[in-house]
């Protein structure tokens, strides 16, 4: 069983991908931190990695090469990445989205709330700052996406489950998906 899950930023991706990952006994791998390590490389913040991006593809075939090449070794594992869905198309695809509002108030905590899940990201000076920073990412990214693949990542049609984080907890949302995950599995057989 090979999941994908991709989805908004502060919507819980990893957070969710490692719970189901454990819960099912699966290897957890994140494109969100193969991104920040080679941002860590390069000295540059995630954001100035993005600019990048914009300019040279090279990072995105990098990243776009592993996740095939972990699909093509491994059979059992969870992958949160924007891509991941459409480089492993064999997988179940989950979407997470959120109100971007509060996925600001979550990821501004994370960077700017003391805590270290988040390092190497830049540090806003408020949460409206972090959404506004969120929505340019998306932007980017929808954009250098559409360009690359020519696919939508944003379009919810792309995936089989879909799930809203914004008034859910953590451990609520872990439950709900993997309940989803074990139906999908069903219908499939």
């Amino acid at each position: 069983m090979i999941i994908t899950i991709t989805g908004y930023p502060g919507s819980g991706k990893s957070t969710l991908g490692k719970g189901i990952a454990k819960e099912l006994g699966l290897k957890h791998y994140s494109a969100g931190d193969l991104l920040r390590q080679i941002a860590k490389e390069r000295g540059l913040g995630l954001m100035q990695l993005q600019h990048e991006m914009e300019k040279d593809d090279s990072v995105d075939y990098e990243l776009d090469s592993r996740t095939t090449k972990l699909a093509e070794k491994e059979d059992d594992f969870v992958i949160d990445g924007r891509m991941a869905w459409h480089f492993v198309p064999k997988s179940i695809k989950i979407f997470v989205k959120v109100d971007l509002e509060k996925a600001a108030e979550r990821v501004f905590q994370d960077t700017c709330g003391g805590k270290a899940e988040r390092a190497g990201e830049t540090c806003n000076v408020d949460a409206k700052e972090t959404e506004k920073h969120m929505r340019q990412r998306m932007e980017m990214n929808k954009s250098r996406y559409m360009k690359l693949y020519k696919v939508d990542y944003l379009d919810e049609k792309n995936y089989d489950i879909v799930v809203d984080t914004t008034g859910s907890g953590i451990e609520e949302t872990r439950e709900r998906v993997l309940k989803q995950i074990k139906q999908y599995v069903n219908e499939r057989k």
